[in-house]
């Protein structure tokens, strides 16, 4: 059975569960995370704030606005998560259509998947490794994404979207491929406080 599953609903619970499971570990909220200039809240804040925007805009579909304080972010995110699962297990929520200059037809479970999911699941990498929390990432996940995004390496660096690919060792495993393309060192750790 793979890690990963194949429907978009699937795949969105699997990855919420696994990122929370990581923002319940946390215990320092300011600990400093691989995107230059975040720490960890900046790393659940990123992904609270961003899909209401995106799906508001595109689909007209509303999302509680979420701005917990640090003692809220847990519960925000399981809010989110539910939020978000209850559009993609409704077939006619999920269905909804979408048009995109750039990708085509799309439908509300294509956006979430492609865009939101795949994001959380980077960040899951994120936040544990700021946090010193357990950073494997679901393989099949690496593997798609990875085979996904490499044609693509030059546009997602200059997409501002992604940092500049980081060279990784020959012989490095998907996980650290993938996170290497998407900008991260895969060796990256915080800087020790004083």
């Amino acid at each position: 059975m793979s890690d990963w599953p194949e429907d978009p609903a699937d795949r969105h619970r699997v990855a919420t569960e696994l990122f929370a499971r990581r923002v319940r570990g946390v215990e320092d909220w300011s600990a400093d995370a691989p995107p230059d200039g975040w720490d960890a809240r900046a790393v659940v804040h990123h992904l609270l704030e961003w899909l209401p925007g995106l799906l508001s805009s595109s689909l007209g579909v509303d999302l509680t606005p979420e701005s917990p304080d640090d003692d809220g972010l847990a519960a925000a995110w399981d809010r989110r998560g539910a939020e978000v699962q209850r559009l993609l297990d409704d077939p006619a929520e999920a269905g909804r259509p979408y048009t995109s200059e750039m990708f085509g037809e799309m439908t509300l479970a294509d956006v979430v998947d492609r865009f939101y999911t795949n994001d959380v699941v980077m960040h899951t990498w994120d936040l544990a490794r700021a946090t010193g929390q357990d950073d494997r990432l679901p393989r099949t996940f690496c593997e798609q994404s990875l085979a996904g995004m490499e044609p693509m390496a030059d546009v997602l660096s200059a997409s501002g979207q992604f940092g500049q690919r980081v060279p990784v060792p020959e012989g490095a495993d998907v996980q650290d491929r993938l996170i290497g393309l998407i900008g991260r060192d895969p060796a990256w750790s915080p800087r020790s406080r004083s």
